[in-house]
């Protein structure tokens, strides 16, 4: 298989219900509408995709109707972290035979390994697949981050374990990654809010709840900051950061689901249990939001 660069915009794509099923026309018409917005890449059955309420079947059968609705015309990541290193590595092998172009694996999550654990739960699910591994460090869900020195010697250890999805909120982060690796290490944001300030320090894009509906706004300031124009990146960034904050006033993906049903992209802003509808009051600050960055 060819590997892609897994760089630039790639986004979290949400998977759309309808009366509690997902809702395959709309997952496809979504597609499309990302391929046609220019984006780099996307992930199936993250977090914004619900991944914690699919099914293990429901799961799979996301990953392959997104891999047979892009037809290979951008690079397919799927979620396959667990806190069940056993899950994990099967998860990560049902993805390959589905033919995936690679995998984000989150840090095992209520479990709290120690970074000996993490590192060898890792490994295991390294050793699955021969694919690009994105390891997703979010400390906020797991209650643990993903080491820079776990991240190094994985990265010396599996050629194909490259790129880190950083969601912990801190540029310092970042900063310490590519200090310790470099260009050995791909670094991609996981907070829209902060994809700016994490490329000024070397991170190479983002993994985007926005470009969900906001395809061409976001791919515009991640390749402005790419081509090392940060007074144009900064200018965009200015724009579309009331809409970044909004789209996280309450559950993600409960906000942008609202913001894809009232573009037409889905037909029902439909989240599971434990997810719940947005308040009064959160709905009008978000369309408000919404309203003004088309202004």
């Amino acid at each position: 298989m060819k590997h892609h660069p897994l760089t630039g915009t790639l986004t979290a794509i949400v998977t759309p219900f309808n009366k509690q099923q997902v809702a395959f026309r709309d997952l496809k018409k979504l597609v499309e509408y990302q391929i046609k917005g220019g984006i780099d890449g996307l992930v199936a059955v993250g977090t914004t995709g619900e991944s914690p309420t699919l099914s293990h079947e429901e799961h799979m059968e996301v990953v392959r109707a997104t891999v047979e609705m892009t037809r290979g015309r951008v690079p397919v990541l799927a979620g396959t972290g667990s806190n069940s290193t056993k899950e994990a590595v099967a998860l990560t092998k049902l993805a390959h035979n589905a033919g995936v172009d690679g995998v984000l694996v989150v840090a095992p999550y209520y479990n709290k390994p120690s970074q000996e654990g993490l590192f060898l739960h890792l490994s295991a699910v390294a050793e699955a697949t021969d694919r690009p591994i994105v390891l997703y460090s979010i400390p906020g869900r797991c209650g643990i981050e993903i080491g820079v020195d776990v991240v190094t010697r994985l990265r010396a250890k599996y050629s194909h374990v490259r790129h880190v999805k950083e969601a912990g909120g801190s540029v310092d982060r970042v900063d310490q990654l590519k200090q310790a690796m470099g260009k050995d290490i791909t670094v991609l944001s996981g907070d829209d809010s902060l994809t700016l300030p994490f490329m000024a320090v070397g991170a190479e894009g983002v993994i985007s709840v926005a470009s969900n509906l906001y395809v061409r706004e976001v791919s515009r300031m991640v390749k402005a900051a790419l081509d090392n124009d940060f007074a144009r990146a900064g200018k965009l960034h200015r724009q579309l950061y009331p809409v970044f904050k909004a789209l996280f006033i309450e559950p993600n993906p409960v906000p942008i689901k609202i913001a894809l049903a009232r573009a037409g992209i889905i037909k029902s802003e439909e989240v599971r249990l434990p997810l719940s509808p947005a308040t009064a009051a959160n709905r009008k600050i978000l369309l408000q939001a919404l309203a003004n960055l088309r202004k």
